[in-house]
């Protein structure tokens, strides 16, 4: 899957913040001025197919786009964070959006997928007025078959508009168990389901992906939800088709 070709995509390193933001920039001829931050989950980096995917798709409607490393994947490779990581990893994505806020110039928009995502709604359940939105990514609702460790407790103290999407084959949380913790986030929230796809939203190494238009669906899903721009008038699947 090729970028789109009125979109730039270089990598990207500010190190005059710590930690640093390091990854990949989407930048489209023509910004609507709004950006995107996305990072990937616990086994994941920058590069994960998912992230690229969304970013491209988003990138291709005017949106300028970060692809980030979290600060434990900077430091190892590969293999999970670890506990003492997430603290750090969350003051990257801060300084991930410090960032953008510089290079859009306008809304700012927060996602993530998995342990990414978790990572962003803890630090927005902290920081109620960081960004404009969150976009969760197959959030992480428990282990696999440990429905009884919940990870809602932060969920109270978000205040950030929440947008999440979620296969109906994810073992980290059924859709009945995420419409049940949506209720526990007063801020104004959309969840959205795709039906028959994992964790990874069937966006893995050596798959094709995309399976139904799902890049589609998440980018239009987002628009009717956050609302466009006066600047966003592309129509979304001319662009990414």
């Amino acid at each position: 899957m090729s970028a789109p070709e009125n979109v730039r995509v270089e990598s990207f390193v500010d190190s005059g913040v710590e930690p640093q933001v390091r990854g990949h920039l989407h930048q489209p001829e023509k910004s609507i001025g709004d950006g995107l931050i996305l990072t990937h989950g616990a086994g994941s980096n920058s590069r994960a197919p998912l992230l690229v995917a969304l970013a491209d798709a988003f990138s291709s409607v005017g949106f300028t786009v970060l692809r980030c490393d979290l600060p434990y994947r900077q430091v190892r490779s590969y293999g999970p964070p670890g506990p003492g990581d997430r603290t750090r990893d969350r003051e990257g994505l801060k300084n991930a959006v410090a960032v953008m806020r510089k290079l859009a110039g306008g809304r700012v928009f927060l996602g993530g997928h998995s342990y990414g995502g978790r990572q962003s709604s803890m630090l927005c359940a902290s920081e109620p007025d960081l960004v404009d939105g969150l976009l969760l990514l197959s959030y992480p609702l428990h282990p696999p078959r440990k429905p009884e460790h919940l990870r809602t407790q932060h969920l109270p103290n978000l205040r950030t508009p929440t947008l999440l999407v979620s296969g109906t084959r994810d073992p980290f949380g059924s859709s009945e168990e995420i419409e049940n913790a949506l209720q526990l986030i007063p801020a104004r929230t959309k969840f959205v389901t795709l039906e028959g796809a994992g964790h990874d939203l069937d966006f893995t190494k050596g798959k094709s992906g995309d399976r139904g238009g799902l890049r589609l669906t998440i980018l239009k899903s987002f628009q009717e939800f956050f609302g466009k721009t006066a600047n966003e008038s592309t129509d979304p699947e001319s662009a990414i088709l």
